[in-house]
């Protein structure tokens, strides 16, 4: 997709979008691979390290049967099929099938809990929700409040609602719906600081918006022999849109795995068995990596280069990984919302580690103030994007005002600060919101105040992240107690577990203060700001 050039410079002058009116996301990551019976599309580990391999040919067919059971079922364009699984074969199946079908794809991270279960398929009105059994328990446990819900499929059961029985009663033939570009794709929802989650609407052109930065990012990718790998949950856009799919459109293999937890030593291993070439591995990541001792004498890599993002990576760790894993780390910037716009590629532009790097082939970046006005170098402001851009989001889900509220005269503000300098380098200045990043999500504080205020020792909480070196940012609750209550160990415990079991284990505040009243703004906003300073030394 993007052009040959020596420089930076020269292939984004010479950069051009050819966006079809009509366009479906599958045919270009299936179905073009599909003659060819030998080619590789998924490589899966499960728990216990055994490999089972699968062509672009049996994707094909798979996503083909499901698509006419799903049709079957009377789900019709734009009905939604919620996909509760992490990094499953059955997960990366049923989107393609839901896009052939032209179905809207939204998945669901295995870590939450009812509240955020209930919350996603209700304001999506899912019809069908894909599981497995370790995750069943959590749908069963809220089945009367998803009325939408007529059907669902379990990928390892034994009874009648298993997924693959159920793919099996259809043929494996199925003619693409014909889809514009614009025709809504994936809903994946984006925390914030305030209200509920936002559902960023995703239309198929999506697909070819990401593959400019994931080629400039990934060092002209894909290249001969390429394999890639990351352990970003393909919930999150950074595994579905930056790992699976566009391994899928470049034809080439996707290494996946059944693990529970992400584990540094297992990582080493898993890349140097399968011969990853490209990884994306976020700075949480890259340090936990980094504390695994001898690991270059003990494991033999191929990467040619890994693409890190999500928080600062920084000059001491990108030298570090570049050493140690003996590749080249590229820095990428982007949200769900609008993903893959900013990076490095450092063979084709000065390194000036530190910096979020300039705007990929395409995507046209700057620094603005809240009016959407652009300011000069040197200036701190909201990072921005020129819209309209393939890659960005058709529309918050439900949401006209928030969707909204997210432009202003024609730029996307991201909600990070920054700076340009008289390079064109961009430098990361600090997020404009409150979302709190840690272990490379991005956390709204908001829906964990709501879970804490549930209980009744609680009469308010306010949520912030604090520094910490290896996770980016600690999660840290500010509790008001409820008269004739004790900031004890024992309600610090009720309160994680609370939090884990609506929420999301990522989730859980990681430490605790119990206070008699919040810093507030005259219009009785909470500033969290002087809750972040105060907790600088934690």
């Amino acid at each position: 997709m993007i052009p040959e050039g020596d420089s930076y410079q020269e292939i984004y002058d010479n950069f051009e979008w050819d966006i079809p009116e009509y366009y479906n996301i599958a045919g270009d990551v299936c179905d073009r691979h599909a003659e060819d019976s030998t080619k590789i599309a998924l490589v899966h580990e499960d728990s216990n390290r055994v490999v089972t391999r699968c062509s672009f040919q049996e994707v094909k067919g798979y996503a083909n049967q499901l698509a006419n059971g799903l049709t079957e079922l009377g789900l019709a364009k734009g009905d939604v099929v919620s996909i509760f699984l992490a990094q499953a074969p059955e997960a990366a199946i049923t989107h393609v099938a839901c896009w052939k079908a032209g179905l809207v794809s939204s998945p669901i991270s295995i870590l939450f809990g009812s509240d955020a279960i209930i919350y996603r398929v209700n304001d999506t009105q899912a019809k069908v929700i894909v599981t497995n059994m370790a995750n069943l328990p959590k749908v069963t446990a809220v089945r009367d409040q998803l009325p939408s819900i007529e059907k669902i499929l379990i990928v390892d059961s034994s009874k009648e609602d298993n997924y693959w029985s159920f793919l099996q009663s259809y043929p494996s033939e199925f003619e693409n719906l014909l889809t514009c570009s614009d025709d809504p794709a994936i809903i994946n929802y984006t925390s914030g600081t305030t209200g509920n989650p936002k559902g960023a609407t995703q239309g198929h052109r999506t697909m070819l918006g990401h593959m400019s930065g994931i080629e400039y990012m990934f060092d002209f990718f894909p290249q001969r022999n390429d394999v890639i790998w990351s352990p970003a949950d393909w919930s999150w856009l950074a595994g579905l849109m930056d790992i699976l799919m566009p391994g899928w459109y470049g034809g080439i293999p996707v290494i996946c795995s059944d693990a529970a937890k992400f584990d540094a030593e297992d990582a080493y291993r898993l890349m140097s068995e399968h011969k990853v070439t490209c990884a994306l591995l976020t700075p949480t990541v890259l340090k936990l990596m980094r504390q695994v001792k001898d690991a270059k004498d003990r494991y033999s890599l191929t990467l040619r280069v890994v693409v890190s993002g999500a928080e600062a990576v920084g000059a001491e760790l990108i030298a570090w990984a570049e050493e140690n894993l003996q590749t080249v780390v590229n820095e990428g910037f982007g949200q769900t919302e609008c993903n893959v716009v900013l990076g490095t590629n450092s063979r084709l532009m000065e390194a000036r580690p530190g910096s979020l790097g300039k705007p990929a082939p395409g995507h046209i970046g700057a620094i603005v103030d809240d009016a959407g006005q652009e300011l000069e170098v040197g200036n701190v402001g909201n990072i921005a994007f020129k819209s309209p851009d393939p890659v960005m989001m058709l529309e918050y889900h439900n949401n006209p005002q928030a969707t909204k509220e997210k432009y202003a005269d024609g730029w996307l503000l991201t909600g990070d600060l920054g700076v340009k300098d008289e390079a064109g380098y961009f430098w990361f200045r600090g997020r404009k919101d409150d979302v709190i990043t840690s272990r490379g999500y991005r956390i709204g504080p908001s829906e964990i105040e709501d879970v804490l205020i549930s209980h009744p020792a609680v009469a308010m909480a306010a949520v912030v992240g604090v520094p910490d070196p290896v996770l980016t940012e600690k999660i840290k609750a500010f509790i008001i107690l409820a008269e004739e209550y004790d900031g004890s160990d024992e309600l610090v415990t009720e309160l994680k577990q609370i939090v884990r079991n609506r929420l999301a284990h990522h989730e859980v505040p990681h430490l605790f203060e119990f206070v008699a009243e919040f810093p507030m703004t005259a219009t009785g906003k909470i500033v969290r700001r002087e809750l972040r300073n105060r907790s600088s030394g934690d």
